[in-house]
């Protein structure tokens, strides 16, 4: 118990040094006498505070104890002795003399009565023994280094100079377990728990949360003292029977990116981080086994989910074994293959053809070194090790079994050219990858040499080498978080290293599960590493790492202990793990340990079949036996297939960047002009109308495309979701992140939040049109939010807000101040930029959500750091409001649009403008005066799409060119758009009411939902959609805020679960 006790006080002083508490540690030190603090000894010391140095020092020996503590208070008190006498004060002298040093008399006589001599000298440099005394200064220096030997040698303390080796905030994690604790064992836990005390055990209320029974009597302004942020980070390092930690108590640890998490004492913004990027995580049912179980049977555990690629669409066959697979990230259907017999082929699954073969060549033998020659003569077989596309899908790498690193550039269909060959590594070149650090575009390798390189994707120079490895390095997995750019490296004893771009080698050394070959892996969004690897006997890991440090959070169950080769794994979805293993695709969910389903993809798989899936996640490819490859599609995946008919496009219709990609362009010598100076010019329009491209071959598939007009209520599921108060105008709407909840804007500046409940009829909790959702707010809160009006004009005020990607907080103004909401308490954060101007669109900057993009009504953009309260940025172009702004992660670039019909592509590192181009509208007409213009980035990341109320388009942002567009016909104009969640489809609201679905691909309309097939007969027909949003998980189901009030959610009728019927003949 002694020892838990001494334990505990080394945390509390571990948080009070961390607290800033320096005198509170001291204190508690010296009271509990566990810890000798020499600095703060040696600082009283030398300062001459001989008081305070004989009150810390009796805490832990008295002067009598032992010799060494006898010779330490004779040193002292001789010190302050002399220091009396040097200083003349003889009257002092005298009282240390009798009072402190006569203690020491009986064993030290002769001593004692030199020293008594030394007070008739009028300078005690007269002594012998004092003729080298300096000053003051120097003579306590002098002291304390003979003082620090006698206290090392002294028993009683030489054992208290050091301080215990303890993880950074250890008694901040020891609460985070107990709170973990507490809340399993809660009666109704719940998904967001509040912590608002550690005085008593944490208990969660019903998730009814207060519904609203009543209208609400008063929408005065919520109370400006900030709220405490209660957002959760997974903070628990070693396997628990949970993985949940509340940020409330958990100020997070130092890693490579040095994450800060809030304080919940500070109740300042600035202080508290209000714009986490912390999630809450999942609860795991049982305590983790650190050795995965046997792998199971082929059957499958359980129904696999509907959207995860489960039946065999196509089969290629390759000719040679592929070992090495990769999606192009924007053209979904093509795939690029790297074989053993060194062969790469590029694959439109869909048609099953084969654009490109290449067997293994060294374009430049001449310029390689003699080793890679002498290597080549004496072996000529030569395999691929690593097929990817760069992230923009312009380049695709190869990476061989010998030295060499071969670079394409890509221009579409068969448009397949030479760029660079480099003799990268000694041996083999075992992994490649595509940064982009500080957006500029590299490549990286490591090979059986021990070292990972980066090179210069246009000259080829090598620009860095890192070594540390012992062996050779099996994998790399570069990553940007917080603008910090790093690359994780694993060899093939399981080390694993983190790297910066410098020369000052590893920063972060790791042991990989089992000390095998391993290879790491980021999900979609960023936010969470795995990594999977095999040992040397066989044994496998699958496991989720906390990355702060470095410790393993989740080890999956269910692979096998003797795999002949090592196991590969993808993710998807931000939500499924993929291994292949066992003759058979295995799927996990992220958040769950145990073994989600398998799927044997109608047999014929090898033991540990490569697996790879397309960026949205439906379609998968997976090797088989006998050269093959089999191409697995969800529904979605199978639509995309058959949909992408143009694969096939003269390369005259494309730039270097790829302009077409998974969009139809139209003629290029259509549109605007720009520069790069970003100067509008306009040009000859008249050919604008030519939007069909050249085609060079047919596809094997002829596509029908009915286009239902749903005009009945049965023809859909629709649901209005309950209100019980009164709301004017829905004028801005959005789904969480999480797909559970709906919040809407009124043109009142009121805010109404819709929550699904998880129950028996939504055991997902997830947004459904089955199920309604609650009306909710916390508990013991009155108030709406509300935004402040003061000052505005309502005939003139522009609604706007954005949602972090946490989903807890809320950026949002509606004419007047902007105000920041926390969505778990709806109490008002912080308020900053007073009108006027008014803002007018807002938006997070993805890299540091402290940072938002703030569209004026002056034609302003200003860059805004809410952590610091300043203005970092202020960017000038567009002549009227701005009204649409977004932002690409790919690109690191935003875009911006406003009522003068212009769009603006913006650099985020310095903010610099780039490019600029007016719309582009038919007939050579510019857009309408104040037209508010909206842009929406497409799943890629390098397409984006425009509207205002006249028309549609689908922009390629580089080059900034029109690729299609749809132009309004008639009185109906467009009061909204957005994609879905995958960018197949956009959905569309007219003022008449209408609901109308377009296939993203070209524009070309599918399906058209009338009114009447969702509003009733008698309503007004001034109502119709005002706002729309997609759900964020589910790409069939959009939601409508009316001009009303009302807000309805629309998903197809089962069992289609899909809004376009599309039926295929040869």
């Amino acid at each position: 118990m002694h020892s838990l006790t001494q334990e505990l006080v080394f945390l509390i002083l571990q948080f009070l040094d961390e607290e800033g508490y320096k005198e509170s540690a001291h204190m508690l030190a010296r009271e509990s006498g566990y810890l000798f603090d020499l600095k703060f000894f040696e600082d009283l010391v030398l300062d001459g505070k001989w008081e305070e140095v004989e009150r810390y020092l009796s805490s832990f020996t008295k002067v009598d104890d032992n010799r060494y503590s006898t010779k330490i208070y004779f040193e002292i008190r001789k010190q302050n002795f002399l220091e009396a006498l040097d200083s003349h004060d003889h009257a002092k002298a005298l009282n240390i003399l009798m009072k402190d040093l006569k203690v020491f008399a009986p064993e030290n006589e002769e001593l004692f009565k030199e020293m008594t001599q030394l007070l008739i000298l009028d300078d005690i440099r007269e002594h012998e023994s004092l003729s080298m005394y300096g000053d003051t200064k120097s003579a306590r220096k002098t002291m304390m280094l003979e003082l620090e030997k006698v206290i090392e040698a002294n028993p009683l303390i030489r054992d208290k100079l050091k301080f215990p080796s303890i993880k950074i905030h250890r008694l901040r994690r020891l609460i985070n377990q107990s709170l973990n604790w507490q809340h399993i064992h809660c009666t109704n836990p719940q998904p967001n728990p509040d912590i608002n005390t550690l005085f008593v055990d944490h208990v969660c209320q019903l998730e009814d949360s207060y519904l609203l029974a009543r209208p609400i009597e008063s929408n005065s302004l919520p109370s400006q003292a900030p709220a405490v942020p209660v957002s959760a980070s997974p903070e628990s390092w070693n396997p628990s029977p949970s993985s949940v930690t509340y940020s409330a108590v958990s100020n997070g640890a130092f890693s490579l990116v040095s994450p800060i998490n809030p304080d919940p004492t500070m109740d300042d913004p600035e202080d508290s981080e209000i714009i986490s990027e912390k999630k809450l995580a999942g609860f795991m049912n049982g305590v983790i086994s650190p050795v995965n179980s046997p792998g199971s049977t082929h059957s499958t555990l359980f129904n696999i989910p509907v959207d995860l690629p489960k039946t065999v669409a196509q089969t290629l066959n390759e000719g040679s074994s592929p070992v090495s697979m990769d999606f192009h990230p924007v053209q979904h259907t093509l795939l690029l293959v790297g074989t053993n017999i060194g062969d790469i082929g590029l694959w439109d699954v869909d048609s099953r053809e084969k654009l490109l073969s290449r067997n293994f060549k060294v374009w430049h033998i001449g310029a390689c070194s003699m080793l890679f020659k002498t290597a080549l003569v004496k072996d000529p077989f030569v395999s691929v090790n690593r097929v990817t596309w760069s992230p923009d899908g312009s380049l695709f790498g190869v990476a061989y079994s010998k030295h060499i690193l071969q670079l394409y550039s890509y221009h579409g269909g068969i448009n397949v050219q030479q760029k660079l060959e480099i003799d990268a590594h000694i041996g083999g070149v075992n992994d490649l990858a595509f940064p982009k650090p500080d957006g500029q575009l590299l490549v990286i390798t490591c090979g059986d040499d021990k070292t990972i390189k980066v090179w210069d994707v246009v000259s080829g120079v090598n620009m860095y080498t890192f070594e540390g490895h012992d062996t050779p390095i099996y994998s790399i997995c570069p990553h940007t978080k917080e603008r910090i750019s790093f690359i994780f490296s694993t060899s093939v004893d399981g080390k694993i290293k983190a790297w910066l771009y410098d020369n000052l080698g590893a920063r972060i050394n790791y042991d990989a599960p089992g000390l095998g070959c391993t290879r790491m892996a980021y999900s979609a969004n960023d936010q969470r590493l795995f990594s999977c690897g095999t040992t040397e006997d066989g044994q496998s890991f699958l496991v989720e790492w906390d990355e702060s440090e470095g410790s393993i959070k989740r080890n999956y169950q269910g692979l096998r202990n003797d795999s002949l080769s090592v196991v590969q794994f993808d993710t998807t979805k931000d939500q499924y793990l993929a291994a292949g293993d066992d003759h058979m695709i295995k799927i996990w969910d992220m958040d769950k340990v145990e073994l989600l389903t398998t799927i044997d993809a109608d047999g014929g798989l090898p033991a540990n079949p490569h697996i790879r899936f397309n960026k949205p996640g439906s379609l998968l490819a997976c090797v088989a036996n006998e050269n093959r490859i089999k191409i697995l599609a969800t529904d979605c995946g199978r639509q995309l297939m058959h949909t992408s008919d143009g694969s096939s496009v003269d390369s005259r219709d494309l730039s270097d960047t790829l302009r077409k990609l998974a969009i139809n362009p139209i003629s290029t010598a259509a549109g605007a002009g720009v520069t790069d100076a970003g100067v509008p010019v306009i040009e000859d329009q008249t050919n604008l109308k030519n939007v069909k491209p050249e085609i060079l071959g047919e596809s094997n598939y002829q596509t029908k495309v009915e286009k239902p007009l749903i005009t009945q209520p049965s023809q859909c599921q629709s649901l209005q979701l309950p209100s019980h108060m009164k709301a004017n105008m829905i004028s801005k709407l959005i789904y969480t992140n999480a797909g559970n909840a709906i919040l809407a804007l009124a043109s009142n500046a009121t805010h109404l939040f819709w929550k699904w409940p998880k129950n028996d009829l939504n055991l997902s909790g997830k947004a459904t049109s089955k199920v309604p959702p609650q009306l909710w707010q916390p508990r013991n809160c009155s108030r709406l939010m509300v935004n402040d009006t003061t000052g505005s004009n309502p005939q003139e005020v522009v609604p706007c807000f954005a949602l972090s990607k946490n989903d807890s907080y809320l950026i949002s103004a509606s004419g007047g101040i902007i105000s920041v909401f926390n969505m778990l308490t709806f109490k008002t954060m912080m308020t900053i930029m007073p009108p006027s101007p008014a803002a007018t669109c807002l938006a997070f900057f993805p890299g540091d959500n402290n940072i938002i993009a703030i569209g004026m009504d002056d034609s302003s953009i200003l860059i805004y750091n809410v952590r610091f309260s300043e203005v970092k940025s202020k960017l000038e172009g567009h002549h009227k409001r701005v009204s649409g702004l977004a932002f690409s992660n790919a690109l690191d670039i935003m875009v911006s649009s406003g009522a003068d019909g212009q769009i603006f592509v913006w650099n985020v590192y310095g903010w610099e403008k780039q490019k600029c181009r007016f719309l582009q509208i038919p007939g050579g007409k510019m857009p309408v005066a104040l037209t508010d213009t909206h842009v929406q980035f497409h799943q890629d990341q390098t397409h984006f799409l425009a509207f205002n109320e006249s028309h549609l388009a689908i922009y390629e942002v580089k080059e900034l060119e029109c690729l299609k567009q749809w132009v309004a016909v008639g009185s109906s104009y467009i009061s909204g758009a957005t994609f879905s969640c995958d960018s197949q489809m956009v959905y569309a609201t007219f003022l008449d009411g209408t609901v109308s679905i377009f296939d993203a691909l070209n524009l070309e309309l599918h399906c058209r939902i009338l009114p009447t097939a969702y509003l009733p007969p008698t309503t007004s027909i001034e109502v119709y959609p005002h706002a729309i949003a997609a759900n964020p998980q589910k790409p069939t189901q959009f939601a409508v805020g009316l001009t009303d009030g009302g807000v309805h959610v629309f998903e197809p009728q089962e069992p289609v679960d899909n809004w376009v019927v599309v039926t295929h003949t040869r």
